[in-house]
């Protein structure tokens, strides 16, 4: 029976809910543990088992140097794993998305629509939803065990959000020299990681004007596009993020993985950008919370999660994803 068949007749796996309270990612990956193992073994077959050891110690080096707050945390989730990967995976930022942010067609407040592609199989299938407790309230993150930062999440009435990844850098008549030279230059950089800055947004702003303003100005060590959705419906945006400025587009408004303004170039992340931004701008006004937004190049064979969030109703729908189709139940929050 394929995926598509098996997600009808409801035979596919439930998401786990995990709520850790303020113990972080550490009690999600004790808490899935098989997962976490899965994981990694899927990174050893995608990345090799050479450049997984390589970009573990240099991945670790970096984190120690910069005394990166959440670095005691991941070595502590690599200590417990203990087999390669949870460094470099942890500071990976190779997938691609399609966002949206915009008044709730049903409800009160702004939504945000989500999905995340990437090659590396198993995010689907070991995806977890994690209750955590910040100074600022508690959040709901689609997250992954022994994963410290986050890339997508709800904070119930404060506020959503979601990463995207912009063009790689070209500085080559290479793709793969330039992800290289991009890696180098990453490795020499001050600031967070995109994924922990956005897990302090969620652990300490109260909303989505703190939110905002902490997006804008923090400095990162790599480019990054933030999605922000709020609880009034026009609170929503999309922050396109250098090293050190930044470009904010109100809502409504939807993103993919090329730069809105400026027009930087760079290689493209992932297929068909400019088209999937296109469509999901087309039905995110109307889109209802159960996925049917979530068609192709929106939906691909690298498509891993796709979310709906709406803060101010304190609502997530999630669903995990693999190249054969839908590989998780839907989990609604």
């Amino acid at each position: 029976m394929d995926a598509a068949k098996r997600a009808e007749d409801g035979t596919l796996p439930a998401i786990p809910f995990v709520d850790v309270g303020r113990k972080g990612a550490l009690a999600v990956l004790e808490a899935e543990p098989e997962r976490a193992n899965d994981l990694l073994l899927s990174g050893r077959r995608y990345y090799g088992a050479t450049a997984l050891a390589v970009g573990d110690a240099l991945s670790r080096r970096w984190l120690r140097r910069e005394a990166n707050p959440y670095g005691r945390e991941i070595a502590i989730i690599a200590e417990r794993v203990g087999i390669p990967g949870a460094y470099l995976l942890n500071l990976s930022y190779e997938w691609t998305c399609t966002t949206a942010v915009g008044a709730d067609p049903t409800r009160a407040g702004n939504r945000m629509l989500r999905s995340l592609d990437w090659p590396l199989a198993g995010l689907g299938r070991n995806l977890v939803v994690a209750r955590h407790e910040g100074d600022a309230g508690p959040y709901l993150s689609c997250t992954w065990p022994g994963f410290s930062g986050v890339a997508t999440a709800m904070a119930p009435k404060r506020f959503s959000a979601a990463i995207n990844q912009p063009p790689m850098p070209r500085y080559t008549s290479s793709p793969a020299l330039d992800w290289l030279f991009g890696r180098f230059a990453v490795w020499r950089r001050h600031g967070l990681p995109p994924t922990h800055l956005l897990r302090e947004v969620f652990e300490t702003c109260r909303s989505f004007a703190e939110a905002k303003t902490k997006l804008v100005q923090t400095p990162i060590c790599v480019p990054a596009f933030f999605t922000l959705s709020g609880t009034d419906e026009a609170d929503g945006c999309v922050i396109e993020r250098t090293r050190d400025g930044a470009f904010v587009h109100a809502g409504p408004i939807s993103a993919a993985n090329h730069w809105i303004a400026p027009r930087l170039g760079g290689w493209p992340r992932g297929a068909d950008s400019v088209e999937r931004r296109a469509e999901m701008a087309v039905r995110a006004p109307q889109a209802g919370d159960d996925l049917s937004w979530l068609v192709p190049p929106i939906l691909n064979a690298t498509t891993r999660l796709a979310a709906v969030a709406n803060a101010r109703a304190g609502t997530l729908v999630v669903r995990g994803f693999e190249a054969d189709g839908p590989a998780t139940a839907l989990l609604t929050v």
